[in-house]
């Protein structure tokens, strides 16, 4: 006979933060530095701005690090805003530390993507990318994890925000559809690592 500690609930299936107060902190947190980052950019007449994402310059490479923080003007922000706060409070269900490791990777495909795929001469800024990769996150996460509360929710994520994803096919001047469209793929590999970080191998029994 031999003795096993209990299995923990597995966090990768959860819908909401297990805590849910200190997963509202880190996005109010993180929409405030956005908030911040936009003032000191009007107060420098814009130019921060001229960071974003240079599309295959050398020079606009390390827009990939600024872009989603950097937005054209307070409208753009308030756009971004609401989408970036849920899609982000709902991320962290599966803990902090996963969401960050989601998090980086929807901003380096979505950045590259842009820097690799972009129109040229011009500068890529905002969040948006952020939050298309989240939201794709949010909408396959459950299909990996053969989890069916994620399903749900992603169904209710799709009647309510899925217009938005129109945003990653061409067609809108102005619009960077290749930010959204890569963030998108971002947050589905994300969700792909997840899973397969998240299936642990059983633990064999012992007479």
């Amino acid at each position: 006979m031999s003795t096993l500690p209990v299995p923990k609930a597995d966090q990768s299936k959860r819908v909401l933060p297990a805590k849910p107060k200190t997963a509202a902190l880190v996005v109010l947190a993180f929409t405030a530095l956005l908030y911040v980052v936009e003032a000191v950019d009007v107060a420098l007449g814009n130019r921060l701005d001229a960071e974003g994402i240079v599309p295959r310059s050398l020079g606009g490479l390390d827009g990939v690090v600024w872009a989603p923080l950097l937005h054209g003007g307070w409208a753009h922000l308030l756009a971004n805003t609401v989408p970036v706060m849920v899609f982000a409070f709902l991320a962290m269900a599966s803990g902090i530390a996963r969401w960050v490791l989601v998090t980086a990777t929807i901003w380096l495909v979505s950045g590259l993507g842009v820097w690799l795929t972009g129109q040229a001469d011009t500068v890529t800024i905002g969040a948006s990318g952020l939050a298309f990769g989240w939201l794709a996150y949010l909408l396959v996460r459950g299909l990996f994890n053969r989890a069916f509360p994620q399903i749900l929710l992603a169904a209710v994520l799709l009647i309510g925000w899925g217009g938005m994803l129109w945003g990653a096919l061409p067609g809108r001047p102005g619009i960077s559809w290749q930010a959204h469209l890569f963030g998108a793929l971002g947050g589905i590999l994300a969700a792909w690592f997840a899973a397969r970080a998240g299936r642990k191998p059983a633990v064999p029994s012992k007479p």
